[in-house]
């Protein structure tokens, strides 16, 4: 495995932490601590408690993980706010 390869995983958000961090279970039931990637803080993406993300980890550090993609969630949120000038 070369020193630039990354390995993507799927999980659900457990816990949302101070800084930008959450508590990610994965779907082989191993619990991450994860980061929110530098363009999902600069489009804003929300994330939330139950969110089915995507995570991005090194194989040298397999505790720590780079949130990378938010899942749209079924039902596509909530109503949307009307622009009048």
């Amino acid at each position: 495995m070369a020193k630039e390869e990354l390995m993507t995983f799927e999980g659900m958000i457990e816990e949302v932490l101070p800084d930008g961090r959450f508590r990610v279970m994965l779907d082989n039931n191993h619990t991450v601590i994860a980061y929110t990637a530098g363009r999902m803080r600069r489009f804003r993406i929300r994330t939330v408690l139950g969110d089915r993300v995507h995570v991005e980890m090194t194989p040298y550090d397999l505790e720590k993980a780079r949130l990378i993609f938010r899942e749209p969630t079924p039902g596509g949120g909530g109503p949307r706010r009307s622009f009048r000038r």
